[in-house]
């Protein structure tokens, strides 16, 4: 399963813009995330692209995206870290980010180790952006699934392996909830709900405003 951006940003909370603006180096520093599936186009994300967009989103809640490069570029260079950004507990707070370690933490931008760190977030819960809730990642809704190992990671009913976009096309072309049943008997009337409200949510990820911020 790959992920096109608008599905990867809805499920991380990032915008589209700042995920074409994440995926480019500036001139003295690297780029925030490259997806490992493909860069060009088509773009595709992984399922570990998309943990990691969510602890980026969750750093630029309280980090600058200047501070957030150059933490990656210490984490990247300066520790000699090169496993995949999804791998990594980062924690942004007092003005610095800090990479934890099972047995302590680097301050990434001052670049101390040994600090305590006192509050860690897991960055698969649901979290606010701008208003907007974005959901557990892997359960995006009550009746919803995203597993890896099941159909690759793309969102699913619960229990399932009914992709929760083909159960919302359906809604889509008139058919009531409580009739899903005739083509999917596994999806309840609510199963069915839940997936079209979040294929409304990825889709509103279409209508990004041009002037959206990019950082």
């Amino acid at each position: 399963m790959s992920y096109e951006p608008r599905l990867a940003a809805a499920l991380s909370g990032a915008t589209l813009r700042q995920l074409s603006h994440w995926r480019k180096a500036t001139a003295s520093r690297g780029p925030v995330l490259v997806p490992e599936l493909s860069a060009a186009r088509p773009i595709l994300y992984s399922f570990r692209d998309v943990v990691a967009l969510r602890i980026c989103v969750r750093l630029r809640q309280e980090a600058s995206l200047q501070k957030i490069r150059r933490a990656l570029d210490t984490l990247r260079d300066g520790l000699d870290e090169q496993k995949h950004l999804s791998s990594y507990q980062l924690v942004a707070g007092d003005d610095t980010i800090y990479f934890v370690a099972p047995d302590h933490a680097v301050d990434l931008v001052r670049r101390r180790g040994n600090v305590v760190i006192h509050e860690m977030v897991d960055v698969l819960q649901p979290f606010y952006r701008n208003g907007r809730q974005i959901p557990n990642l892997l359960h995006p809704r009550n009746h919803l699934a995203v597993d890896p190992l099941i159909r690759g990671g793309e969102p699913v009913i619960e229990g399932t392996r009914i992709p929760a976009s083909e159960v919302a096309a359906l809604l889509k072309d008139g058919i009531p909830p409580e009739s899903i049943k005739d083509f999917y008997p596994g999806v309840t009337p609510q199963a069915a709900r839940d997936a079209a409200d979040f294929t409304a949510y990825v889709d509103s990820y279409s209508d990004e405003g041009p002037r959206q911020a990019a950082s």
